[in-house]
């Protein structure tokens, strides 16, 4: 990407600005609030298990993995996995985070469609993101439009993943700031507090769209679908 022309770098450098904002946000959030104790003194291993055990889910396994906020859930496995700041504290932000990730289970367990579509994504996401930068190169090395266009395409699976994840993020938030009051794992104050977590969470995601619909007008305008080609 250190080699693409100055015309990809005015569309990429305000998704990477954005990007780079809400991630500082995340980060800062997710620090303030775990210095905040819950009041039912649950870890956030515990409130997903609580969580979900509400809803009649006791087959989806909760267990540590390594890195900062790497949390996710992994529905071949039917697993789901915290972060060492997340599994074992009992901060608002690690239950804030816990039941997030415990809500995609949730999800999946209710066949929830966007999570459907995006897992199915996935592969083709991958492949987009690779690849559509090759197709770009070659086609303004050799000056060929046709490989623009097709990069634009590949693109295009990158670009359905990153806005089918919005709907799947915020509906597992959703879940979540109920649930965690519902099931007494937290108080209605303290879900106030978890679920500002979430918020700035929620605004990587955003920002992960928004630089991937920037990426590919810029597809589109440089291979002339769009507006006509441009240098």
């Amino acid at each position: 990407m250190l080699f693409m022309p100055l015309g990809y770098w005015l569309f990429a450098i305000p998704g990477l600005i954005l990007a780079g904002i809400a991630t500082l946000v995340t980060k800062s959030t997710f620090a303030r609030y775990a210095r905040v104790a819950s009041s039912s003194g649950f870890t956030g291993a515990r409130a997903a298990e609580k969580m979900l055990a509400s809803q009649g889910i006791y087959d989806v396994r909760i267990e540590p993995v390594r890195g900062f906020l790497s949390d996710h859930y992994d529905p071949l496995r039917r697993t789901l996995r915290l972060s060492p700041d997340v599994y074992g504290s009992r901060s608002l932000s690690a239950i804030g985070v816990a039941c997030h990730e415990a809500g995609h289970a949730l999800q999946h367990a209710a066949g929830y469609a966007p999570l459907t579509i995006r897992s199915a994504l996935v592969p083709v996401a991958n492949f987009g993101s690779n690849a559509a930068y090759i197709f770009l190169l070659l086609g303004l090395f050799f000056q060929t439009p046709a490989l623009v266009q097709l990069g634009a395409i590949v693109f295009l699976g990158a670009v359905a993943f990153a806005f089918i994840t919005l709907p799947v993020e915020w509906n597992a938030s959703a879940r979540a700031k109920v649930l965690m009051v519902q099931s007494g794992i937290v108080s209605a104050r303290e879900a106030d507090d978890a679920g500002r977590v979430l918020n700035a969470a929620f605004m990587t995601y955003v920002a992960a769209a928004v630089s991937a619909l920037l990426t590919l007008l810029y597809y589109l305008l440089r291979s002339g679908l769009l507006g006509g080609a441009r240098d």
